[in-house]
């Protein structure tokens, strides 16, 4: 998979997670960041950082998915995750 495949499908997880409010701290986030005065796109690429850590660890290292980590690092945003 390219670059651009992996980012769009990371998009479309945020999307999903977005539309079904699963988890509901994706669209808190994502509100949150458009109420500090960032537009949709800026808020779902910061999300995207902390999707990215989450897939990047069971790609690479053989993890299995950390929610505990991935609502932390949302609940951070705009600061860079963890």
């Amino acid at each position: 998979m390219d670059n651009e495949a992996l980012r769009e499908e990371i998009f479309n997880i945020i999307d999903n997670q977005i539309a079904d409010n699963d988890p509901k701290e994706t669209k808190e986030t994502l509100e949150k960041l458009i109420s500090m005065g960032l537009d949709e796109q800026s808020a779902k690429e910061l999300i995207a950082k902390c999707l990215s850590i989450e897939l990047m660890d069971v790609i690479e290292n053989g993890a299995t998915y950390n929610h505990q980590r991935y609502v932390s690092n949302l609940k951070r945003l705009p600061m860079e995750p963890e």
